[in-house]
């Protein structure tokens, strides 16, 4: 599929969503904005006026949440143990949940979680939110694998370390009181690129393929010119500017935009993956990346959910204590993971 394809894609999606096309930064939902009220007042700035290493130094979404619960975040009847894992290029830092009940009596299922951050910023502590969730509400064995990040590690160093952990994951689920056979893929912003590569290489190589694939925000086309590109080129805390700043360090040369693994609402492989469930923000300059590749996986006999939560931005999902649509967006995914799994 071309480049002109996703776009046409894209304008038909922006066609179904014509109400949320002029909504402002003042009509993002009451528990959003205070979310982000608290992170601006935390020091919380225009990521692309920074460079890399002030970038991670800023303060996150996860803990302005923090802030506003006053540190009581309750651990969800999980158990967190920190681990290395093999990477492409060596070991990489990974949390692993465990759901603590007794009612498991037999191999729990599987969830490789890849957080979100453009391939530039986030790790495994600032998205402990979701993954914990995840664990709870399903009663999977969840792995949330940190992967190399750019300008020090350029495209394709992530997709790389993303199929070692998944490989990692099903090697070692025995261990972990898990069933390989039974496992999903679940990813935010750049994770949900990844998560979609994992499947397709899973699938191009004759491997286990995950069962479910939950693609949250979903980076899936690199064209900085979409509609949602262009009605949230100045949103806070992402804007379409993020995303080209994040562009500039992931990527070599400008062929790299083009390669299938970040491209891949334009692709024509996307049939025989597996049952999707996309999560997009209305306030989100990827919202027409996402709906893109939801239309295209649908063309190609995909089964997928996707769902748009409007009054709220990129980086929504994990603030599910506090902002009531993050709530239902856990409540969507988990329940066909579950279903998935044969729960």
């Amino acid at each position: 599929m071309s480049s002109v394809e996703v776009r046409r894609l894209a304008q038909n999606s922006e066609s179904d969503a014509s109400t949320s096309l002029e909504r402002p930064a003042d009509r993002l939902d009451a528990d959003m904005r205070h979310v982000l009220g608290v992170l601006e007042a935390m020091g919380g700035k225009r990521i692309e006026a920074c460079t890399s290493p002030e970038a991670r130094a800023l303060p996150t979404l996860d803990m302005a949440l923090r802030r506003i619960l006053r540190d009581h975040v309750d651990d969800m009847g999980v158990s967190m143990e920190m681990r290395l894992v093999s990477g492409h290029g060596g070991d990489v830092r990974a949390r692993i949940y465990v759901p603590q009940n007794d009612l498991a009596t037999a191999a729990r299922p599987m969830i490789l979680f890849l957080h979100g951050g453009f391939f530039v910023l986030g790790d495994v502590d600032n998205f402990d939110a979701s993954p914990r969730a995840l664990a709870a509400r399903t009663g999977a064995v969840v792995v949330s694998a940190h992967y190399r990040q750019a300008p020090e590690h350029r495209f394709p160093a992530a997709h790389e370390d993303a199929w070692a952990a998944w490989q990692w994951l099903l090697e070692h689920a025995e261990s972990l009181g898990g069933d390989p056979k039974r496992a999903a893929v679940v990813g935010e912003g750049s994770g949900a690129n990844l998560a979609v590569n994992v499947a397709l290489r899973a699938k191009a190589e004759g491997k286990p393929m995950p069962l479910h694939l939950g693609l949250v925000t979903p980076m899936a086309a690199m064209l900085f010119d979409l509609p949602s590109h262009k009605h949230n080129a100045a949103t806070f805390p992402y804007s379409t500017a993020t995303l080209e700043w994040a562009a500039r360090k992931l990527f070599r040369s400008k062929d790299d935009a083009h390669d299938p693994r970040m491209n891949i609402a334009g692709r024509l492989d996307l049939d025989g993956l597996p049952p999707a469930t996309v999560i997009l923000a209305d306030a989100d300059p990827l919202r027409s990346e996402g709906e893109a590749l939801a239309d295209a996986m649908r063309r190609s006999g995909v089964w997928v959910d996707e769902t748009l939560y409007e009054g709220v931005t990129h980086g929504f999902f994990g603030l599910y204590r506090v902002v009531n649509k993050a709530m239902f967006a856990h409540g969507q995914l988990s329940r066909n993971l579950v279903a998935a799994f044969g729960g």
